[in-house]
């Protein structure tokens, strides 16, 4: 780990322990440098960290203050409609700011390349039907990549591979049920919504805030499954606040609920370390993580995944076990290849590096 990513824990997690409390000052870049050790610019490095996910607020010429609270859950925050500018595009079935340039485009050379490949070394292993779950060859590369770069350590029984994300959806509702109410993010990506209704379950449109859906809306909801996009959700371009994913861990735990973490996009963050996702903070089997790979290699690759806690597993298996996995063997290997030699982590690396 790196020496700004060390800091950024021990400071974090003395925020969370309450060790610094909200409204404190932390030490200057310089004094705390001197205390701990490390360089000026790698303090600057943590404390951007820290005010990027919610943990502390700088102020001109102030300093920085702590601004996480997780018992301030009613706290006072600005309704949103739409943040992004007019020089959107569409890409992927969702819109993107004018940031994301053919520069940011996945290499057709090294797809290409590893299609070959793929089909030269594997042959009549492609022809055969995969499990219901997906290619095994592809769960683990995934469960590897999840543990080594978001910090989310699962085995590959728990993941599960679809033909998009709006797939997944439709799997989700049948697994859990559709006598819950099911509660998106007002605004929202309107092809959530339309899954859901087609799926003939209920919906509460909660609005949302400068950082995360409304406190207020969210606890008086009659809703026990939460559909949440906690990174740049579309088209408002809020990310939720290290206070507001906790806040939706609690509330899931106290309605006895779930929530669907829509993790679209993430991967692309300016920051210096991944987004914290809700599912790494989630200790009770209370969050059913969603990715896909749409976004990060190409629209052509509809390929997406789910992970699922292990407590729901078996119900999992049960109601929707029967499916035969909808995504080509040769496709499954290909990504799986570009996860494993990594050209896939070097081109997030890349892009991010880009954006930054």
């Amino acid at each position: 780990m790196t020496k700004y990513l060390e800091l950024y824990e021990r400071l974090r997690q003395d925020i969370i322990d309450r060790i610094y409390v909200p409204g404190d000052k932390l030490p200057s870049k310089r004094v705390m440098a001197a205390d701990s050790g490390y360089s000026v610019i790698t303090v600057e490095h943590a404390y951007e960290l820290l005010a990027q996910e919610g943990y502390i607020l700088p102020m001109e010429k102030s300093g920085y203050f702590v601004s996480f609270n997780e018992d301030n859950t009613f706290a006072s925050a600005r309704t949103v409609t739409r943040r992004y500018d007019k020089s959107e595009r569409s890409v992927m079935g969702r819109e993107v700011t004018s940031q994301d340039t053919d520069e940011e485009a996945f290499s057709f050379n090294i797809y290409a390349k590893t299609v070959r490949r793929v089909l030269s070394e594997y042959s009549e292993e492609l022809m055969i039907k995969a499990p219901a779950a997906g290619s095994l060859k592809l769960r683990e590369a995934i469960a590897d990549y999840l543990v080594g770069n978001r910090r989310i350590r699962v085995t590959p029984e728990q993941i599960y591979i679809g033909a998009g994300a709006e797939y997944l959806y439709g799997l989700i509702v049948q697994a859990l049920g559709r006598e819950y109410i099911y509660g998106v993010e007002s605004p929202s990506y309107n092809k959530i919504s339309l899954v859901y209704e087609a799926e003939g379950v209920k919906l509460d449109m909660l609005p949302l805030t400068d950082d995360g859906i409304e406190s207020k809306a969210l606890w008086k909801s009659k809703a026990t499954v939460l559909h949440i996009t906690p990174y740049r959700s579309f088209p408002s371009g809020v990310t939720a606040t290290a206070a507001k994913k906790r806040e939706y861990v609690r509330w899931a735990l106290d309605r006895e609920g779930y929530i669907i973490e829509d993790d679209f996009e993430s991967e692309f963050t300016p920051s210096r370390k991944p987004e914290e996702t809700i599912f790494s903070l989630d200790t009770d089997d209370r969050v059913i993580y969603v990715n896909t790979f749409t976004r990060t290699i190409g629209p052509s690759v509809r390929i997406a995944y789910m992970v699922i806690p292990e407590g729901l597993m078996k119900c999992f298996e049960e109601k929707i076990g029967f499916y035969s996995c909808p995504v080509p063997v040769l496709e499954q290997y290909t990504v799986a290849s570009l996860i494993e030699n990594g050209d896939f982590v070097r081109h997030i690396n890349r892009v991010r590096r880009h954006r930054r």
